[in-house]
């Protein structure tokens, strides 16, 4: 890809995301620019990644095609105030935090920006992310698809209605601490039963990756993949038994909802 990277902001997300496309020979990590606050992210940044960055966000800004605002949604209007007038007409900048919708984006630049808003998730940093993104009516279908080609070398992208945007924290972008807390917990109970800990996260994350790609690739509904491995009386419809008794589905819809409801809270803070 002939393009320059930029990312205002080093955290956790906006590593997993350079880290995901210099794995997949995307892009070399010269031609990728960041900035961070600190001198530790600097420094680690530098020697993990071999990426330029520095605290310097008017330059990034002003030398990227494109810009990936890799921020917290509190610190959005803080850092377009600072970097609004670097941003070319050409450049596609993309948000990547819950609850900036285009038009705050609009209205933070005071002027017309090709924007790209987006979700990724952290498992972007083994190449397994999964990321949705809705542009505005500036993007171009080339531009769009120059982006999707960015996240799709570190997982896989789909496009969709900006309206449909606040739903997708807890289907994707939070979901992945949903399983590790039932990782952690199934992995937890092997090791009470005696099993070692290092063996027990081996068993658990596999048969969970296992499970979600037996749900993908076979296309058939995840109920029915259940009722196949509940044979009568044995231990699994035991085990279903007692997580539906304790409220197993609803206490994830649950949490999946109050996700989705501060998506739109933040949405109208915008």
């Amino acid at each position: 890809m002939n393009k320059r990277i930029g990312f205002i902001g080093c955290g956790q997300m906006g590593q997993a995301m350079i880290q995901g496309m210099i794995d997949a020979g995307l892009v070399e990590a010269s031609d990728i620019a960041a900035t961070a606050l600190s001198d530790e992210t600097i420094d680690f940044v530098t020697d993990e990644y071999g990426i330029n960055i520095s605290n310097e966000n008017k330059r990034v800004a002003r030398e990227s095609d494109l810009l990936f605002l890799a921020i917290k949604p509190y610190v959005y209007q803080g850092v377009v105030q600072e970097i609004k007038d670097e941003v070319s007409e050409g450049t596609v900048v993309i948000t990547i935090a819950a609850g900036i919708t285009l038009d705050a984006m609009k209205e933070a630049f005071g002027r017309n920006v090709k924007v790209i808003r987006s979700m990724p998730n952290t498992p972007s940093l083994v190449g397994a992310g999964m990321s949705v993104l809705c542009p505005n009516d500036f993007v171009t279908k080339e531009e769009l698809a120059e982006v999707m080609e960015v996240y799709e070398s570190f997982g896989e992208a789909e496009v969709v209605e900006e309206k449909l945007m606040d739903a997708v924290p807890a289907v994707s972008g939070s979901s992945p601490a949903f399983v590790y807390m039932l990782i952690e917990a199934m992995a937890d109970m092997a090791v009470q039963q005696g099993l070692p800990r290092e063996k027990a996260y081996k068993m658990v994350s596999q048969s969970v990756q296992g499970a979600a790609q037996m749900v993908k690739e076979t296309g058939r509904h995840p109920g029915e993949l259940k009722d196949a491995v509940c044979t009568p009386g044995g231990t699994t419809i035991a085990g279903v038994t007692k997580l539906e008794e304790a409220g197993f589905r609803n206490a994830i819809m649950q949490g999946m909802k109050a996700c989705t409801d501060q998506s739109k809270a933040l949405s109208k803070g915008n």
